[in-house]
């Protein structure tokens, strides 16, 4: 028959052609540099341990930073906002997998009918040898049905729920990544703090142990009381500073408590003890920023919705086609009055070719082609951005965590040498040849370095957090997501 002659035309050129309608996605390619300009500085530390860039946070060789990170990788809150995402993603596909396959249905149904005399319809079956009231009808069909992608516009939306798919999963890389450095970055932002809240306090010992000084001076008629009132006046500005960094502390105690899933003041008290910043560690190999493109998994998101959107050109380009479907139906119907509803009278099947085609509504399809088409240009240039991006980041951290951890080295000389001019200073007021101001100078002095000296250390710590996360670190990239 014409009909079946078309239908096996169709389908023998669908499978002989093996393709579909539209562009073929290719990656991107990027002319990157071979290495990055902060690397010779980076190698060129020495630090006391070494970290690689899977478990990165292990390298800074403190005990409760890689527990809090391991803490927060298991309970927080955005983790799982990302595990659901993907669960999106995944009925996405299956949904898109479902479409290029037949499906069936199974259908039924019973009733019964009462007719009565009064009406003109039952006066005149009354009349009706046999008439019976009363009937019974049944039915039960079994259909089929299955639309031929011809030209590939499911196989395109096929091809987008998986590269959305792969996205949502590197996304949650990206997530968990994120979470890790953030968690990091918060226990060193509180120890550090600690740190200059101990500074801060040692001063005002200092400048309490001087006004004692002072005040007993004053009582043996040797001190002004100017120079009581001036060292009072001291005293009360380092006190000031105290309850600021403790106002920060708490914050970033809070902060810490979210991110590990936990209401805020819950693991306040394993860290209320002060151990110190923890040191930047040498990173094992930083690689090349080509690597970047495989490692980071928010580029790899990029990439991957870059290719979704290409599909869905392909998909929009389908619509100017015809579409065909077959469908089927096999099942019985009868009354009761007609014998058995299985019965070989009873039965009825049927078989449909169809034919969808918009002709005259080629005018929508071109502008769902040009959209497409918009949004593929969109995610190309999000996606070169995001490389940039990428790699300025890199450039950033190298460069804060090289001038940070030289800043630490000069601060700790300045700290040195201020704590002996201090002393000097004090042993010369106290034999009459400085004035107060020159001692109360020193203790200023001291204190601004010491706060600065614990402030870059934070800041080379720090920088050394935001290095591992924008290298990528935190995971191993498994070859069949980030070669996709």
């Amino acid at each position: 028959m014409p009909s079946k002659r078309l239908l096996v035309v169709l389908i023998s050129t669908g499978l002989v052609a093996g393709c579909a309608v539209g562009p073929h996605y290719e990656r991107p390619e990027f002319s990157l540099s071979e290495g990055y300009l902060g690397q010779p500085a980076v190698d060129g530390r020495s630090a006391r341990t070494k970290a690689d860039l899977i478990d990165w946070w292990v390298g800074f060789g403190d005990p409760q930073l890689t527990r809090l990170v391991t803490l927060a990788l298991e309970q927080n809150l955005d983790l799982e906002q990302a595990a659901a995402r993907i669960e999106q993603a995944r009925a996405g596909l299956g949904a898109a997998n479902a479409a290029l396959l037949p499906s069936g249905s199974i259908s039924g149904q019973g009733g019964r009918a009462y007719q009565s005399v009064e009406t003109p319809l039952g006066q005149v079956l009354n009349s009706t040898p046999g008439f019976d009231r009363y009937g019974n009808s049944y039915e039960a069909n079994l259909g089929a049905s299955w639309e031929l992608d011809v030209f590939g516009g499911l196989r395109r939306d096929r091809e987008a729920a998986i590269a959305q798919y792969q996205a949502s999963e590197a996304g949650a890389v990206a997530t968990r990544l994120a979470v890790a450095a953030q968690t990091a970055d918060l226990y060193i932002t509180i120890r550090g703090l600690q740190t200059r809240i101990e500074v801060a306090r040692k001063q005002v010992k200092t400048q309490e142990d001087l006004l004692a000084t002072i005040q007993l001076l004053q009582g043996q008629g040797l001190a002004a009381e100017l120079q009581v009132h001036q060292t009072a006046g001291a005293l009360a500005l380092v006190r000031a500073s105290v309850p600021v960094l403790e106002t920060g502390l708490d914050t970033a105690f809070n902060a810490l408590d979210v991110m590990l899933g936990a209401q805020p003041g819950t693991h306040r008290s394993e860290l209320v003890e002060a151990v110190g910043i923890p040191l930047a560690p040498q990173i094992a190999a930083t690689g090349e920023p080509g690597d970047l493109l495989r490692r980071r998994p928010d580029l790899i998101v990029a990439e991957r919705r870059l290719a979704a959107s290409n599909a869905r050109i392909g998909a929009a380009i389908a619509e100017y086609y015809p579409k065909f479907s077959l469908s089927g139906l096999i099942g019985s119907a009868t009354s009761v009055s007609d014998g058995n509803l299985f019965s070989s009278g009873a039965s009825q099947m049927s078989g449909v070719l169809g034919l969808r085609w918009r002709l005259f509504d080629f005018g929508r399809i071109n502008a769902q082609i040009d959209l497409a088409k918009g949004q593929e240009a969109e995610n190309l240039a999000a996606y070169r951005l995001a490389v940039l991006h990428a790699t300025e980041d890199v450039e950033n951290a190298f460069s804060a965590l090289v001038k940070r951890e030289e800043q630490t080295y000069l601060l700790e000389q300045g700290v040195d040498s201020l704590s002996r001019a201090r002393q000097a200073s004090f042993a010369a007021y106290q034999q009459g040849a400085v004035s107060l101001i020159e001692v109360l100078q020193a203790d200023e002095n001291l204190l601004q370095a010491s706060d600065a000296k614990a402030q870059a250390q934070t800041a080379s710590a720090r920088a050394a957090v935001a290095a591992f996360r924008a290298l990528g670190g935190g995971w191993k990239a498994p070859e069949a997501l980030a070669a996709k």
